[in-house]
């Protein structure tokens, strides 16, 4: 067998089985076969960290099950030659070693084979083979025996040499939200952040840094622990026990919260179906919401906006953004709360 196939497209289009003319992203299947072509890069898979809203599905419909959990993996994997969930249509990301460069691989970043990366784009659009699971975390992340393909215009980081993999894994699994949040933020606004997980944790944080007691920060999650935790980190002024699954509900609480004037920004970081309604509700007339939220269905939160007489701007979150990889890794080094945080969840 050669060491590279000739030819490839930078986008991996030559990888896309169906439906024809399609990106790897909304493709159905992809190749996932070896060897890789000359323009491409193969990663030794050591764990895969899916994405919230994902993870969270599969919890749910097998009853924290590892091995019903495994199973779906595996099989998602068999059936597209890449991780994503039939129902959220999201996927995640990847930590690994660089096993092989293809010899016309734009390796900007200097890489070498051994060395250890995480992928900053989509496993929904990674080919990806499982030999094994060796074990599910709670936490989202699967430890797995595997491969995986990179295009020449995905985008990586090296792990750094003084951050823990897992803890690496789990800050670049959602770094683009943090750079995106500070850039939507301004001075005096009332911010409202939805849901207590990594990017809420990483969208406060950011926030907190650039405007200091400038901006008003009150957190929002359905459970009185999930808000007692978020209260802990110091980064928020205030929080209350909402559920984004009842607008209603988040419209009082929010209303209550702001002596009826509002949130100006409204970040929703929830992983579940169903909080779209309940982000625009919180926001005030001419306001901003943010969905980092890979469940979200933007048709209705676009129709649901418009059903309540609401004009307000909606963002769709991005997972990449410029330089976001060093800008997440950053608040972890530089913010004790954000190292608290993550350290005590990915520490094990």
């Amino acid at each position: 067998m050669a060491d590279f196939r000739n030819g490839g497209d930078r986008f991996g289009r030559h990888r896309v089985v169906e439906p024809q003319g399609s990106l790897p992203q909304a493709a159905t299947k992809l190749d996932n076969s070896l060897p890789i072509y000359e323009n491409e890069i193969l990663i030794d898979v050591g764990t895969l960290n899916i994405d919230s809203a994902s993870f969270r599905q599969m919890r749910e419909q097998y009853k924290d099950d590892p091995e019903e959990i495994a199973k779906q993996v595996t099989e998602n994997v068999h059936k597209m030659g890449k991780q994503q969930n039939p129902v959220t249509g999201s996927g995640g990301m990847l930590l690994g070693k660089v096993a092989k460069l293809g010899p016309k691989y734009t390796n900007t970043l200097g890489l070498k084979e051994g060395d250890n990366v995480c992928t900053l784009v989509s496993l929904t659009l990674t080919p990806l083979i499982i030999e094994k699971i060796t074990k599910v975390h709670m936490s989202e992340q699967i430890d797995i025996d595997g491969n995986a393909v990179l295009f020449d215009s995905g985008v990586l980081a090296k792990v750094p040499n003084d951050i823990d993999l897992k803890v690496t894994l789990a800050l670049l699994d959602v770094a683009g939200a943090a750079p995106q949040a500070a850039r939507l933020a301004t001075k005096g606004q009332r911010i409202l952040v939805i849901g207590s997980g990594k990017s809420g944790i990483l969208c406060a944080a950011a926030i907190r840094k650039l405007f200091g007691g400038d901006v008003t920060i009150i957190g929002s999650s359905t459970r009185q622990t999930s808000v007692d935790k978020f209260l802990e980190t110091g980064l928020l002024d205030s929080a209350f026990v909402a559920n984004a699954l009842e607008p209603s509900s988040m419209y009082d609480k929010a209303s209550e919260a702001t002596d009826g004037k509002m949130f100006d920004l409204v970040i929703n970081n929830a992983n579940v179906v169903g909080t779209e309604l309940a982000s625009v509700l919180a926001c005030r007339q001419g306001g901003k919401v943010y969905f980092f939220n890979m469940a979200t269905n933007f048709q209705k939160a676009a129709l649901g906006a418009e059903g309540i007489g609401m004009d307000v701007e909606m963002i769709i979150g991005n997972g990449y953004a410029p330089n976001h990889a060093n800008y997440t890794l950053d608040l972890y080094r530089e913010m004790p709360a954000v190292k608290t945080w993550f350290d005590e969840r990915f520490l094990k």
